[in-house]
């Protein structure tokens, strides 16, 4: 609840698991990083696992320097015990470093599913790009994702989230979590259904347990869809057949886009993957850097891409204010429960602006002025306590 109502400060105990878990796969990494080359093995083996080590490096500090700022730099195996924060711009720096060289890794097909490849770290640099608002090379990054011609939509967009689309052709990067056994295939069944899918699953379908349903829809977002966009359908749930044949009406909204019901009727999942970025994100990222450099029609045919395949209409926008509009609109949509939206929103300077016109009492409680802090999350307490070098973000 803290984080959905913007009321939480250092003590957050969810931004300190953030933190040490991002944190942890750095320390991981750089061991890796230092150690492999040393290894007698198959030289293009070796290089790879070492690029796979900086793509997952990259990966983690880029997640960190959006969410928390100025932050240390840990790239070696033996780091001070109390390192102090350094500019975002060297940690910009060893991002782009870290994912120029996972560019070297081979294309997706070539290499075990789950592993990063090429299109993965071309994509994520133009996400880093992207953000860093350099659009001409966040413009050549995606465009090389698109013309290498390994990567498309699937014609429904239902099926990107089912079972059998597992590591297919609009899966750039993705998190696996196992083939349903073990602790680690427990945990995602526990994400996807307990935070996702309504409590009354539970109990109308005997096959189907651990639906808690904690994370709902506002009313606003799930009307704002036009009518024959068909990701509404196919990302929502307001009602459901129980076993006894009588449809049970729900009174939130929740988001069943990663329950793939026909291949799972127990709603386990356990086999599914959660996107880090999809083909659909590299063709607006696309869509967006161009717009931003005033090449209109590169633009509009590339977010027309993913509309079309939503089945709207395709829109010709010719200025820059209003791409931008309509490139957060399609986001917003498109990318409903994959952790987009914040960063999305952060990147445009429109956090403050859409919290509170998404906002809807019947789902949160009031929502303080966001101002200029919240743009980035607090140092974790715990962390300042044994680092007192860490600096605390302005406002907290």
């Amino acid at each position: 609840d803290q984080l959905a109502n913007f009321s939480y400060n250092a003590e957050n105990s969810n931004l300190l698991e953030i933190w040490r878990v991002q944190y942890k796969v750095i320390y991981l990494a750089n061991i890796a990083i230092s150690r492999i080359p040393a290894i007698s093995m198959n030289e293009t083996t070796r290089n790879r696992l070492v690029n796979e080590a900086k793509f997952l490096r990259g990966l983690m500090y880029f997640n960190l320097i959006r969410m928390f700022g100025q932050i240390p730099l840990l790239v070696s195996e033996n780091n001070p015990l109390k390192p102090e924060s350094v500019s975002s711009e060297k940690i910009y720096e060893q991002v782009i470093a870290d994912l120029m060289d996972a560019s070297n890794l081979p294309k997706d097909g070539e290499i075990q599913e789950g592993r990063a490849t090429q299109g993965a770290a071309q994509a994520l640099l133009a996400k880093v790009y992207l953000t860093r608002k350099d659009f001409t090379n966040a413009s050549v990054e995606a465009k090389k994702v698109i013309d290498s011609k390994v990567y498309g939509l699937w014609d429904n967009y239902a099926d990107a989230f089912k079972l059998s689309s597992r590591g297919g052709k609009e899966a750039v990067f993705s998190v696996g979590f196992g083939d349903g056994g073990g602790a680690i295939s427990f945990w995602e069944v526990g994400q996807f259904n307990v935070r996702l899918l309504p409590v009354e699953l539970s109990t109308a379908r005997e096959k189907v347990s651990n639906t808690q349903g904690w994370q709902t829809v506002t009313k606003e977002l799930y009307d704002s869809y036009l009518p024959n966009d068909k990701r509404k359908a196919a990302t929502y749930m307001t009602s459901f057949t129980g076993d006894d044949g009588k449809v049970v009406s729900l009174n939130n909204v929740y988001i069943k886009k990663y329950w793939d019901e026909a291949a799972d009727p127990t709603a386990g999942g356990s086999t599914n993957d959660f996107p880090v970025i999809r083909y659909a994100d590299v063709l607006l990222m696309y869509a967006e850097a161009q717009a931003e450099l005033g090449n209109f029609p590169a633009a509009n045919e590339y977010i027309n891409k993913v509309k079309t395949r939503a089945g709207l209409s395709a829109v010709n926008v010719s200025g820059v204010d209003a791409f931008r509009e309509a490139i957060l609109d399609e986001r917003r949509k498109e990318f409903i429960g994959e952790g987009q939206r914040w960063f999305d929103l952060v990147r445009m300077g429109k956090l403050n602006e859409r919290v509170h016109k998404a906002k809807d009492a019947e789902y949160t409680t009031p929502i303080a002025n966001l101002g200029t802090n919240y743009q980035v999350f607090p140092i974790p307490q715990q962390e300042r306590d044994v680092n007192p070098n860490l600096p605390q973000n302005p406002g907290f």
